[in-house]
């Protein structure tokens, strides 16, 4: 297998349910697990994509894991927004 060099060649930005973010070339078949995020672009164009979208490195697990261990015992998240009352914002 040959690895491409052509600066010019599409790639596809993909995602995978732990939120990590890679390339892949234009037109091969996606690996199981990963997604295609937006439309094909130069690779450059792919890595900008990701630096400003990948912002947190940790995998989705471990950001979970590190919420759930904040939390006291029995306690539960905050509400959101559309839980409170509008009187009481």
């Amino acid at each position: 297998m040959s690895v491409s060099t052509n600066r010019f060649e599409h790639h596809v930005v993909v995602i995978n349910e732990e939120e990590q973010y890679s390339i892949w070339p234009e037109g091969k078949a996606i690996p199981a697990g990963w997604r295609a995020v937006g439309e094909p672009a130069p690779k450059e164009q792919c890595l900008e994509y990701i630096e400003t979208h990948w912002t947190d490195m940790r995998p989705l697990s471990l950001r979970r894991a590190l919420a759930d261990d904040r939390q006291p015992a029995g306690a539960s998240a905050p509400p959101s927004q559309e839980e409170i009352p509008a009187h009481g914002r």
